[in-house]
């Protein structure tokens, strides 16, 4: 079931980032798995296709988000490695990231995302791998 106030919550903490400036939109947030998507348009290289980094940077922020759920209020997650595989193009339309949870330990977090074009089709893999360091008060 959807947490519809962790869900807004979490999109309001993309609000002035990376992220809002690319149209990402979180649409399922639950431990283990994060949905997010992204328009095509305004995220491309000068060719017309979607830009890699634009799909790298997708995939860091629905992985990132299922570490800041899973890492709880009294830690956050510092992503350490993205790797990011390209399939596909994609020149219209939205793609859509969902991060699967490979580990969720004490001191690390591993995400597998899948970013998908509108018709179903895989455009990336990728997997990011985060710290989860105790959040620092005051």
């Amino acid at each position: 079931m959807i947490d519809t106030d962790l869900l807004h919550t979490l999109q309001g903490a993309l609000h002035g980032t990376l992220a809002e400036r690319l149209g990402i939109e979180l649409v399922e947030t639950v431990p283990g798995r994060v949905v997010a998507r992204m328009p095509v348009a305004g995220n491309t290289q000068p060719f017309g296709l979607l830009h890699g980094g634009a799909s790298a940077a997708l995939a860091e922020t629905a992985g990132s988000m299922a570490a800041t759920i899973h890492a709880g209020p009294d830690r956050v997650p510092l992503g350490t490695e993205l790797n990011a595989t390209h399939h596909r193009s994609a020149t219209a339309g939205w793609v859509t990231a969902t991060a699967t949870a490979l580990h969720e330990g004490r001191r690390t977090a591993s995400y597998e995302i899948v970013i998908v074009d509108d018709d179903g089709r895989r455009v990336c893999t990728a997997r990011l791998t985060c710290m989860l360091l105790e959040a620092r008060t005051g």
